[in-house]
């Protein structure tokens, strides 16, 4: 998942029915001497911003692996709403999962999917029916001027 992302960004309303979709942009990269994965979200794509001024979000999260646990320490912050969430995240078959039960409601990211251009991405709440996506990615690597095809 090392790399950049073109995304197809999804919130979804409590029925399930589509609210609003986005484009953005997802960055991912080792840091801190490769012990460490940082990934930089945001909406619109960087090329919108200046066209949209004071309209989107953005937000960075820093993961790393505790052996002691077996699984990665992950914090998400998102500045322009002052959101700090930490989760656990392990691989569970063929995806990563994220969990947290800190704040309003329990929540859980997984990534789906994952291919070497292409990965799924959904953000799901627990509330009294189960639990509900609320807001989904289709995520398909950027392109390079080193890139085939």
């Amino acid at each position: 998942m090392i790399g950049s992302w073109d995304l197809l960004i999804t919130w979804l309303d409590v029925d399930g029915s589509v609210a609003r979709q986005e484009r953005g942009e997802w960055h991912f990269s080792w840091v801190l001497e490769g012990r460490a994965i940082q990934d930089i979200w945001l909406w619109p794509p960087r090329g919108d911003r200046t066209a949209r001024p004071g309209e989107g979000e953005y937000g960075t999260s820093l993961r790393y692996f505790d052996a002691a646990l077996g699984a990665w320490h992950s914090l998400w912050v998102g500045p322009m709403h002052n959101y700090i969430r930490r989760f656990t995240a392990r691989g569970i078959a063929d995806t990563v999962v994220l969990e947290t039960l800190e704040g309003q409601a329990a929540m859980r990211w997984t990534f789906d999917a994952i291919e070497r251009a292409a990965f799924l991405w959904r953000n799901e709440v627990l509330d009294d029916a189960g639990w509900r996506i609320q807001q989904h990615f289709v995520a398909s690597r950027m392109r390079t001027s080193g890139d085939p095809g």
